[in-house]
């Protein structure tokens, strides 16, 4: 295809954004489909998959339910166990209660009006009973959380590249860039990523919506809105706390200029009215600004503080057991289930994954790795510095382009946290899925290769085929998970 077509085909892309995002979404799920079916032709390495769903009844399931209890793989056992039973061991606290929940709400809704088939191999089963439906419909809520991720990434670029004239084009590349994510299975599997990525792309468009807004009220309206999205992706998984970067980053920036106010030695005439062009508030709408950034703040923290409170009165202040001994973590300063159980069962800590036996992993997180720490070094420099390294900023000077600006700048800094905590305190594989989440290192992805960088082309490349041979893997219950 010559120079002209190729720019024609571009062209008519961003014109049907939304046509091209679900045509590219259904031909990348088809693939990753055909990926599963091929794995049927061999056995699992591990049969916990058909043993949690479909039970041990001494024959071997059909293809369709074979190739069902495929997605049932890893963690994913763990979420569709709490969706039939509810939490009942300590270490299933590890997994985010929402996903189950909805899994079993789904269900149940189906149930009273009729449409759960009457199949025995489709019925919502007990303790040992097979759940097919259960697994069905955590794919569905992955599949179609990942999709509306999709959709609301490019909006979320529409937003913040409003001034830059590549934006529609930028935001458009970014939203394909997650439509092939590395995590690949696992935004389709009944696993939290999708929709935490939903939730946190969701949280973020609230932001910027209140950076683009004319008035103080409506800015804060939305930020107390995007604390309350992000908390709920953290209610998902527990690495979406670091989303409340953003206010944090803020209420510092709202101090510091309320503190520069009060200490000036020289003063000048307040401001009678917010300017939506001006970066500097009154000082009444400085001090909403802080209450509203206060409980945007707790309500991201209440996404992992509500399920901890429930654990502590469940295991720390319920019944005791006279056979059980009470558990080590309630008499903790800080008594977190979660990061208990993370140590106790899985391994978790700092420097604990670092062991000779584990290099093949770092090395398989490391493209990841660096793609993120480099994309969030790149957006934490002021404007300028982004332009001079070629990262596509906001693209104007006026007060929403320049909250917008500190808004990605601290998105950067909560993905560059992440890549650090992921290789210094937890099993680093999981990079290449929670990665998933985090919109900065699309943008930059996707600035490479608007401007025709052959590293961007290079990590398209490496994307679509880590997601191809991880998802071989994972339908074959073969690490890495």
């Amino acid at each position: 295809m010559g120079t002209d077509g190729m720019r024609g085909h571009r062209q008519d892309a961003v014109a049907r954004p939304y046509q091209t995002l679900a045509a590219s979404f259904a031909a990348w799920k088809l693939f990753l489909l055909a990926i599963a079916i091929g794995s049927c032709v061999g056995d699992t390495y591990d049969t916990s998959g058909s043993l949690a769903v479909l039970g041990n009844h001494g024959h071997p399931p059909g293809f369709g339910a074979n190739l069902v209890t495929r997605f049932a793989s890893w963690d994913a056992i763990y979420f569709l166990t709490a969706a039939r039973r509810g939490y009942r061991f300590e270490q299933e606290w590890a997994f985010g209660a929402p996903l189950a929940i909805t899994i079993r709400a789904i269900i149940r809704a189906l149930s009273h009006l009729g449409l759960v088939a009457q199949d025995p191999q489709l019925r919502l089963g007990d303790d040992h009973g097979p759940a097919l439906l259960e697994v069905l419909v955590g794919i569905f809520i992955a599949n179609a959380s990942h999709l509306l991720s999709v959709i609301v990434l490019y909006r979320l670029g529409l937003v913040v590249w409003r001034s830059n004239p590549q934006g529609p084009l930028l935001s458009l590349v970014a939203a394909l860039l997650h439509v092939v994510s590395p995590a690949g299975l696992f935004l389709s599997a009944p696993y939290a990523e999708s929709t935490c990525a939903l939730l946190t792309f969701l949280g973020y468009l609230l932001y910027a919506s209140s950076c683009t807004s004319e008035t103080a009220a409506s800015r804060d309206g939305y930020v107390v809105l995007a604390g309350l999205a992000f908390g709920i992706a953290t209610s998902f998984r527990s690495n979406a706390i670091l989303n409340g970067i953003p206010f944090a980053w803020e209420v510092l920036q709202v101090l510091s200029t309320l503190a520069g106010r009060w200490t000036s030695s020289t003063t000048s005439a307040p401001l009678s009215r917010s300017d939506p062009q001006s970066t500097t508030p009154t000082t009444g709408d400085a001090v909403r600004r802080l209450l509203a950034l206060g409980v945007g703040g707790v309500a991201v923290a209440a996404g992992t503080l509500v399920p901890q409170a429930v654990a502590y009165q469940r295991f720390c202040l319920g019944p005791s057991d006279a056979d059980l001994p009470r558990r080590p973590w309630c008499d903790k300063l800080v008594p977190s289930i979660y990061t208990f159980v993370q140590r106790h069962y899985w391994d978790n800590g700092f420097l604990r994954y670092w062991t000779l036996s584990n290099i093949p992993l770092f090395l398989l997180a490391a493209p990841v790795l660096v793609i993120m720490v480099k994309s969030g070094i790149d957006y934490l420099g002021p404007p300028t510095a982004q332009k001079n390294s070629g990262s596509a900023g906001p693209g104007s000077t006026d007060g929403a382009s320049a909250r917008l600006s500190t808004m990605v700048r601290s998105a950067a800094a909560a993905q560059a946290a992440l890549a650090v905590l992921a290789a210094l305190n937890h099993h680093v594989q999981i990079i290449t899925r929670i990665s998933s989440g985090y919109p900065v290192w699309y943008w930059w992805v996707a600035d490479k290769m608007v401007r025709g960088d052959m590293w961007g082309k290079r990590v398209v490349v490496f994307m679509v085929m880590y997601a191809g041979i991880q998802g071989a893997l994972f339908t074959s219950f073969l690490p890495p998970a």
